[in-house]
């Protein structure tokens, strides 16, 4: 087991650990979660030992080896399969010694222990690694050289899963992952032979991969058992019963306060009033974890334009000759939410270019709203930042005509308070620049906002505040991205990108995992039901602008309500000699009472229609 035991550190007198205590069970698969800042990354160091605690101990039993992914895998000439297939080190040092050993009984040795090991099916497991995180035979056979950075933390990724140390410490893995590639890993980690802890804002993964929760919080380490959807509910009804505790006890404390103001002068009550005194000294306040700030996204209301914003009529584009989407015949509309699926070089960024008018079309006709502003959002812009200027310069740089007040505001929409507005970027972390490039792609308020693989690097706090945000936008919104929490919450269609074809994809998110994991293999279907003849695009669209304009409706009548209830709070209105006008105004907010229910009737009975005219 890893054993914690009352650790402390500090780093430039910054305590990240104070008396923090856990025991992770071998075999466990722990999700280590905390806000960012809090010393996630560093425990893992602590753990490795490549840092001095300052206080405690950490332990493992004895000869255990530990691993993780520090660093991407050098561009060299090896092949991938090699560079796996090295990463277990005693079966390279054994198969280098069998070429060389001369001795029988040493030869003996060598071979039983390569069995042992199952060394003679290595090969098989490295590629199926390889595989899963997306790689194919071809590729497996080329050098590391060949691969960009983020490619090459996947091998480093299959390398350490390959080696499968005792105690294995992820920090992250899924940033350089892509959906097919986390969705691998979340079923890996499961049959994972042995102990595993993760750092990870993904709740699918913590939800599904790992049985327990480390929560790093106030400096300290608490262990709850189960996934990451029931630590937060006990979380909640923890901190829950901390304050009514709490506020019971300041009760208490008040009313032992008032005694002692009341009766500390009068002899008689001398001896009560010093007792409660003391009574007061020994209580020992119950302290509630304080709130953290409420994390934000503020994105800017576009003007409303005419449908479609984009459509396009047979389609095609590429790169130069080569051409990668084909007969693309497609539209989108300023309340669409699309998720793009598909495995990794299919097109989906080539999809999400075109889009941008990024990249032209080969082929065909792409009509686009003459006034339409398109915001795009990928992980490489965060990487393109300036350093060297805080967030405030590249806003002053894009509205020089603004007033700095105004600027910070905008800073502040997204999370960034006074004290990163004036932080140089590259001291800025992962997350923070992820928010300074989301309030750049979203600056313009535009109609159509793209976003390629936005979460990584926001904690889980922020990846819900990007959901909350995008729900309430009133632009289309297209993603790509490994995060199936944020894709089930934000998208309400899904476009397959496959064989150069983009198509509408029937089934739903959780068939999707399940077709990934199964290999591409179709689940087998019960018999099918009499199909009924799916709505036009027009009648959903029609079905659509009904809901809407129920739910102005609704609006304007719970408007007139609201007016008609101050006017009858006006306590005139009650004065002898007013009881006509009274009775007047009682008749009228009646009236509106009964138009609300029926509006409100035909606003669900339309919903309702628009439901199953989207699920057929």
């Amino acid at each position: 087991m890893l054993r914690i035991d009352d650790i402390s550190y500090s780093i430039d007198g910054r305590p990240l650990f104070d008396g923090a205590s856990a025991v992770i069970p071998y075999g466990h698969k722990v999700g280590l979660v905390g806000r960012n800042g809090t010393g996630k990354t560093t425990l893992f160091r602590l753990i490795r030992g490549e840092l001095t605690l300052d206080q405690g101990e950490i332990s493992l039993p004895r000869g255990s080896k530990i691993g993780g992914v520090s660093q991407e895998v050098p561009g060299n000439e090896v092949s991938l399969i090699n560079t796996v297939l090295s990463a277990d080190l005693e079966r390279a040092s054994l198969l280098r010694e069998a070429e060389t050993a001369t001795d029988p009984g040493r030869i003996g040795e060598i071979q039983t222990r390569l069995s042992d090991i199952d060394a003679w099916s290595a090969e098989a497991r490295a590629s199926s690694i390889l595989k899963g995180l997306g790689f194919t035979s071809d590729e497996q056979l080329m050098p590391c050289s060949a691969f960009s950075g983020g490619w090459r933390m996947r091998v480093a990724l299959a390398s350490v899963l390959f080696a499968q140390p005792d105690l294995l410490l992820l920090d992250e893995p899924t940033n350089y992952l892509d959906l097919e590639g986390a969705l691998w890993l979340e079923s890996y980690l499961v049959s994972y032979p042995h102990t595993v802890v993760i750092v990870s804002h993904d709740r699918e993964l913590l939800n599904r991969s790992v049985g327990a929760i480390l929560h790093l919080e106030d400096r300290k380490l608490t262990y709850y058992s189960g996934p990451y959807d029931q630590f937060a509910r006990q979380r909640a009804e923890k901190r829950a019963l901390m304050v009514s505790a709490a506020k019971k006890q300041d009760a208490r404390r008040a009313h032992l306060q008032a005694f002692v103001d009341r009766f500390k002068a009068k002899a008689s009550k001398a001896k009560q009033a010093q007792s409660r005194v003391k009574m007061l000294e020994k209580m020992e306040t119950i302290r509630v974890p304080e709130d953290a700030a409420r994390t934000v996204f503020t994105f800017p209301t576009p003007e409303e334009l005419s449908p479609p914003i984009i459509s396009t009529e047979a389609v095609s584009t590429g790169y130069g000759t080569h051409i990668v989407l084909r007969g693309l015949n497609l539209r989108i509309d300023q309340d669409d939410r699309i998720a793009l699926l598909g495995r990794n070089g299919e097109g989906k960024t080539t999809l999400a270019k075109l889009l941008s008018d990024r990249l032209p079309a080969l082929s065909g006709r792409i009509v686009r709203s003459s006034k339409l502003r398109i915001g795009f959002f990928a992980q490489h812009q965060v990487d393109e930042l300036r350093v060297e200027e805080t967030p405030l310069q590249h806003l002053l740089r894009l509205r020089p005509e603004e007033g700095q007040s105004r600027l910070r505001a905008r800073l502040a929409g997204f999370g960034l308070m006074a004290a990163q507005a004036e932080t140089e970027v590259g001291r800025l972390s992962g997350g923070q620049k992820a928010r300074l490039s989301l309030l750049l792609a979203t600056i313009d308020a535009p109609h159509l906002l793209i976003l390629d693989e936005p979460t990584n690097h926001l904690d889980i706090e922020s990846r819900e505040a990007l959901v909350e945000a995008l729900t309430a936008y009133s632009g289309a919104v297209i993603l790509v991205s490994h995060d199936m929490h944020l894709l089930s919450m934000v998208a309400d269609r899904l476009w397959l990108v496959k064989d150069g074809r983009v198509a509408p994809y029937d089934d739903d998110l959780e068939a999707y995992r399940k077709l990934l994991i199964s290999g591409d293999k179709p689940p087998e279907k019960p018999a099918e039901k009499p199909k009924t003849a799916r709505p036009s695009r027009d009648e959903v669209l029609s079905l659509r602008a009904e809901v809407r304009k129920c739910e102005e409706r609704v609006n304007k009548i719970n408007d007139m309500r609201d007016k008609l209830a101050r006017k009858l709070a006006n306590p005139e209105l009650y004065e002898d000699g007013r009881a006509g006008e009274l009775e007047t105004w009682n008749k009228k907010y009646a009236e509106v009472m009964d138009g609300l229910g029926r509006a409100e009737a035909m606003w669900l009975a339309a919903l309702e229609k628009l439901e199953q005219a989207q699920a057929a």
